[in-house]
């Protein structure tokens, strides 16, 4: 993996890692940690999603999600060749599990500090995308990949200051959200590679999801844009989980955007 420059010497327009490091380098003393849950849905040649009947579709969604079986999970042996090339090329690879439509599938990387997780994030793709290629399969990391009563796809960013961790940190998780609701129009415009017409077909406010034209937070809540996990407000202290990111979002946009927002723009 390298950074990008134009002849000039200046980050090509599509190099985000710059910007990223540039925030990073202003407050690496608050010790930023984040952790990107990646969603993806494995398709067929014809863009199918793959072990769906070529002229119907499966059951309603429901027994798939982490689910255990033929007639469930579908390239089982994929994600887990997967995992494995992730935890030895260094990755911090957490984990991974079916998800709630049939042949959609997601893996979690970090929580790492600063820039390593967004970095594991990029190359987690490739490889997963090259190991999919040995197996003759598609992989997409589009938002919405099938119309109607399905689940899209996400990457969800959990983010965490040194002072979300400790004792009382509650009251900074909170802070941040609050300024994150004053910038919804600005990460969505962040949260997908086409200034938030991807995730257009996703953020419907439905299907697990807030709705793209309004912020929301709650706790325990999937249906929210920051969720605040059960743990975290019963411990007073830890992380949130910014949902509205999309599948196929730039992770150092995302990122970037997360600290600009919570703690450079004070």
């Amino acid at each position: 993996m390298c950074d990008t420059y134009k002849p000039d010497g200046t980050p090509c327009d599509t190099n985000h890692r710059c910007a990223m490091q540039h925030t990073m380098d202003k407050i690496h003393h608050e010790e930023p940690w984040f952790g990107i849950e990646q969603e993806y849905t494995f398709l067929d040649f014809d863009n199918r999603p793959l072990g769906w009947p070529a002229h119907g579709f499966p059951g309603p969604q429901g027994p798939y999600y982490c689910g255990v079986g033929a007639d469930r999970v579908i390239a089982r042996d994929i994600v887990e060749a997967h995992g494995v090339a992730c935890i030895y090329a260094g990755i911090d690879f957490a984990g991974t599990n079916a998800e709630v439509m049939p042949a959609q599938w997601e893996y979690q990387v970090g929580p790492s500090l600063g820039m390593k997780c967004a970095d594991d994030l990029w190359v987690s793709r490739y490889l997963l995308w090259r190991i999919a290629e040995d197996y003759g399969v598609v992989v997409t990391f589009d938002p919405k990949p099938m119309d109607g009563p399905w689940n899209g796809a996400g990457a969800h960013t959990n983010f965490s200051t040194r002072k979300m961790r400790e004792d009382g940190g509650m009251k900074v998780i909170e802070q941040a959200i609050e300024r994150l609701s004053k910038k919804q129009d600005h990460h969505i415009r962040c949260y997908d590679p086409h200034g938030g017409k991807d995730n257009e077909r996703r953020l419907i406010g439905r299907l697990e999801t807030s709705s793209i034209k309004k912020f929301s937070w709650g706790i325990a809540d999937r249906g929210v844009s920051v969720r605040v996990p059960r743990g975290v407000a019963d411990a007073g202290k830890g992380y949130l989980e910014d949902r509205r990111p999309s599948s196929n979002c730039d992770p150092y946009a995302v990122c970037n955007a997360i600290l600009d927002t919570c703690c450079v723009d004070k």
